[in-house]
């Protein structure tokens, strides 16, 4: 059984305060549908990129996957990531994050 989701702007603006309350700030790059809007997670650190993708694993619980790979990239290839999946799926918001250790500012599992 799948978990309940809650509204993606909602659930953004948590994301963002946690940012902040763990000294990792964020900033809303693109707006997408408020209420069931995809999200995507970019950490930025020293040495590149990580773009998380939302996803639901095996169960329908919520996760995220590393959509650009294990290792950081260049932000031109975060960028064009982005776009392909956003031509994909218009209603995505994409959310930035100062991350140095590459590890989002909010508890979930990462696939």
């Amino acid at each position: 059984m799948s978990e309940p989701r809650v509204k993606a702007k909602l659930w953004v603006q948590m994301a963002l305060r946690l940012g902040s309350a763990a000294a990792k700030p964020g900033v809303v790059v693109r707006s997408g549908d408020p209420d069931a809007g995809g999200i995507m997670i970019v950490l930025r650190g020293r040495d590149g990129l990580v773009v998380l993708s939302q996803v639901r694993a095996g169960e329908g619980e919520s996760a995220w996957m590393r959509g650009t790979g294990a290792v950081p990239v260049e932000e031109q290839a975060a960028d064009a990531y982005i776009f392909r999946q956003v031509r994909f799926d218009p209603d995505l918001w994409v959310v930035e994050f100062e991350a140095p250790d590459y590890l989002p500012p909010f508890s979930g599992k990462i696939i």
